[in-house]
């Protein structure tokens, strides 16, 4: 049989599995772009401020590390910049995710077992996952191509932008298909690219962060993110580097084929080991085997938060400079309060963003008792002296408290590094963790109603992200582009008090808590009374 047979009816399956989260995850990116084109088109209107702009933060090592280095002082210029580096990693997230669901995240399943008995392939799977990524690749490139044309910028640059994106998007496709082949589950395979796609931003922001002379510069050849910056769009289109980032993409897809012909079906290169015959005293109850199942994956996440939140304290001394002589900022800044309250103000926007995405682990690790129910584990479980409420509870735990430690780690990171910065470390630790804690009524609120649909309709589990892709969308594009208060009112993160710098006001937390506890109610109660699986 041919090794590709049946590949686009896989790929026509997948993006049928993937109407929902597809388009969220592209429109979500590319609505950024296009609305911080927008933002910094407004802000500086002239090619004298954004000349000034652009050597600022040239001259600032610290946002450099952040977002990379200005190549060009054109509106254009300004949004490849502010958004390169981000974008570029978040379409490789992208891409990692959606490799790894259709290929071994479908082995684990026992799903892929079904459909290669028919007339399929042994490498269609993976080939049908590849283009799967490629087509949200390019569809955001696409997008990001037209908006910026829309607001009047070089298509030729808008072109270029796209493709970098992409580009990047492809490369983390071709890393997660490698990951598949060497991990036997999905988390280790999401695990495993995730932290590649970590290192090539660390090694991006040591690059641009060190001086023109400097040998570390170097380090932004190694990264795939580096590339996406070498694009330069707006400042000559090195259409080169677009081209080595479509070659390695190819080079790991190469690799990931010549694995899969080299291993069993669902199994692994590196198998994971074999636990011992009999459970230890401490793994005999359903919370210990949540915390087993769970711990790892709040491991990996707090070390992200722990590196997300100490970059961003780190930049605190320079977010003041951004007004630069920007006359209609300088106003904006002075309403705020000064200087002093603008670094209030960035540091309050960190910690909200850290917020929301403190809501997709809370999502995931719910949506970890979906994964129980149907890969037949808690089946087993529940036939011994467990009832379905205490079975949940057990994972609801992370939710509840493994966001705390998220936010708590990614405050105490923020603070130490903030108050390092601008020399008031005792004044800022208390309240960047406080105001980061603040996020978690929020947080709860999120993991409420994705438990709620897990109850009631368990069908729409895969869908749940739309959930706090939608408060991401309201909370980060919502103020840029002026939506109304009904509908910014939709996010439980518009109500949160602004720390550190804002008034703290209890009633929001506490109504906020009070609606999560008579949601998690609703969902246990639904939960209870379906059937399982």
């Amino acid at each position: 049989m041919n090794g590709l047979a049946g590949t686009g009816t896989l790929l026509r399956l997948a993006l049928r599995r993937d109407r929902i989260m597809l388009p969220a995850w592209v429109y979500v990116l590319a609505a950024a772009t296009v609305s911080t084109g927008y933002s910094l088109g407004r802000l500086y209107g002239t090619a004298a401020a954004r000349e000034q702009f652009a050597a600022s933060m040239n001259a600032n090592g610290s946002l450099r590390a952040l977002y990379g280095t200005v190549y060009d002082a054109s509106l254009g210029g300004l949004t490849a910049w502010r958004m390169g580096a981000f974008g570029a990693a978040l379409a490789g997230l992208m891409s990692i995710l959606l490799v790894v669901r259709h290929t071994r995240a479908e082995e684990e399943d026992g799903r892929l077992e079904l459909v290669g008995a028919g007339a399929v392939g042994r490498r269609a799977p993976l080939t049908a996952a590849l283009l799967t990524a490629l087509v949200a690749d390019l569809l955001l490139a696409a997008l990001v191509a037209a908006g910026l044309a829309v607001l009047g910028q070089p298509v030729g640059g808008a072109v270029a932008f796209g493709l970098a994106l992409a580009a990047a998007g492809s490369v983390f496709a071709g890393v997660a298909a490698v990951a598949a082949q060497i991990a036997e589950t999905g988390r280790a395979a999401n695990g495993a690219a995730g932290a590649v796609l970590g290192l090539a931003f660390v090694l991006r922001a040591a690059g641009d962060a060190a001086g023109p002379d400097s040998v570390v510069r170097q380090a932004r050849w190694l990264s795939p993110l580096g590339w996406s910056e070498q694009v330069r769009p707006f400042a000559g289109d090195r259409w080169w580097a677009v081209a080595l980032g479509l070659l390695t993409a190819c080079v790991l897809a190469a690799a990931a084929y010549t694995l899969v012909g080299r291993r069993d079906q669902g199994a692994g290169l590196l198998p994971q080991r074999p636990g011992p015959a009999t459970a230890a005293p401490a793994l005999r109850s359903q919370l210990a085997l949540a915390r087993r199942l769970q711990s790892a994956t709040l491991y990996g996440w707090c070390a992200g938060f722990a590196v997300a939140g100490a970059v961003s304290g780190s930049v605190a001394r320079g977010v003041a400079s951004l007004a630069g002589d920007n006359r209609q900022l300088a106003d904006i800044l002075s309403r705020l309060g000064g200087r002093q309250a603008v670094v209030d103000a960035y540091l309050a926007s960190i910690l909200g963003l850290l917020g929301m995405v403190a809501a997709l682990y809370a999502v995931q690790s719910v949506q970890r008792l979906r994964g129980e129910e149907t890969g037949g584990r808690a089946e087993p479980v529940l036939a011994a002296a467990v009832s379905r409420a205490g079975w949940a509870a057990g994972h609801l735990l992370f939710p509840l408290l493994g966001s705390a430690a998220l936010l708590a780690t990614g405050g105490l990171a923020a603070g130490l590094t903030a108050g390092a910065v601008l020399g008031d470390s005792s004044g800022r630790l208390g309240g960047l963790v406080g105001g980061a804690l603040a996020q978690l009524p929020a947080v709860w609120l999120t993991a409420a109603v994705v438990l709620v649909i897990f109850g009631l309709r368990p069908g729409w589990t895969a869908a749940v992200w739309g959930v706090p892709g939608a408060f991401l969308l309201i909370g980060w594009l919502g103020p840029v582009l002026r939506f109304p208060h009904l509908v910014l009112d939709l996010s439980p993160f518009s109500h949160l008090p602004r720390l550190p710098g804002g008034a703290f006001e209890p009633q929001p937390l506490l109504w906020l808590t009070a609606v999560t506890a008579v949601l998690t109610a609703i969902g246990l109660a639904a939960l209870d009374r379906r059937d399982l699986g």
